[in-house]
């Protein structure tokens, strides 16, 4: 049987997830909660507003209402990755070779990690970033679409269009396919595989009752699940089309709560669920079996993760509600 090691808070969990196997709590308050050894509180922001981990997983990177980035190591060293800017960091992605990007308005700006950086500017507010699997390459999501550009270089960007507004931007683990949660109740993608020149594949993911507020790529990148329905919402990847004309599969389905978090397991094809009453559920893409995790709790689930080996899920509430799971028992 699972056992739950519970932490209580006392404020909304904007993100949580492991440095090294220490687990974290990163609130929206901007206090970060290390467990090592231990409850450590880290003061980082007046506000956060967005996180991203390290590709090495070592490093907790936010960014918040001050304007600051900062950085968190899994031994507890808190460093300045950019001082204040006039405006609210409220994007974050950290990508390969230790580089960080982050957004403030109609301004992505990258850092490396030999101190150079690089803006790119949007015509509108830049909503959602992230990092290509390979290459230096950034997705920042805006109005009507995204945006693909090479850090290095000085090759013009790549617009990937799409009527209405795109706040979260995710590459498969593959790099095959680009992916966006929408404003409306909806996502949408494009192939990025296709021959240089030829007319761009969309890709329509609609139907949600609520708005996509956490999607999470399976470990080879063969199902995207989704929150923003009474049931998880899991996407077939693996065909050449991805989920074009392919029905998603619905995991842990309930008549009277939406699902409000995913996470797919790192190894097995298995996906966490949390959901609006705080219950967390794990299911198992081949044959839908489920397992509790957690029972219903204070308030909706809004942040889950597992660690690297997959034994440990660490989940947050917007009450505050906390814990980490270890489903070995």
């Amino acid at each position: 049987m699972p056992t739950v090691a519970p932490i209580d808070l006392d404020d909304h969990c904007l993100a949580t997830g492991f440095l090294d196997d220490v687990p974290y709590f990163a609130l929206v308050s901007g206090q970060v909660v290390r467990l090592d050894h231990g409850t450590h509180h880290h003061e980082m922001h007046d506000g956060l507003l967005a996180t991203a981990v390290s590709w090495d997983g070592k490093s907790l990177i936010t960014g918040g209402e001050d304007g600051k980035v900062m950085r968190l190591d899994a031994d507890g060293t808190e460093t300045i990755a950019r001082g204040p800017t006039r405006k609210w960091v409220s994007a974050i992605a950290a990508g390969p070779q230790g580089a960080i990007a982050f957004a403030d308005g109609r301004q992505a700006t990258v850092l490396l990690t030999d101190g150079t950086e690089r803006t790119f500017e949007e015509a509108r507010t830049i909503e959602g970033l992230a990092f290509a699997p390979k290459g230096l390459r950034l997705a920042m999501a805006r109005y009507n679409g995204v945006s693909l550009t090479f850090v290095h270089g000085s090759a013009p960007a790549v617009d990937f269009e799409w009527k209405g507004a795109h706040n979260q931007v995710m590459f498969s683990p593959d790099g095959r396919f680009l992916v966006t949660a929408m404003q409306e109740n909806a996502l949408h993608g494009w192939k990025l595989d296709g021959k240089p020149g030829s007319e761009q594949r969309h890709m329509r993911m609609t139907g949600y009752p609520a708005k996509v507020k956490s999607l999470s790529w399976s470990n080879k990148g063969k199902w995207l699940a989704s929150s923003g329905a009474p049931s998880a919402i899991v996407w077939p990847f693996s065909a050449k089309d991805g989920p074009m004309g392919k029905a998603p599969l619905e995991l842990g389905q309930r008549a009277d709560t939406l699902v409000t978090c995913v996470a797919c397991h790192p190894v097995e094809d298995l996906v966490a669920i949390g959901f609006g009453d705080g219950m967390v559920l794990a299911v198992r893409i081949a044959d839908s079996k489920e397992a509790l995790l957690r029972r219903p709790g204070k308030g909706p689930i809004t942040a889950i993760a597992w660690n690297k080996p997959g034994r440990l899920l660490a989940f947050g509430s917007q009450a505050g509600d906390c814990g980490v799971v270890d489903i070995a028992g």
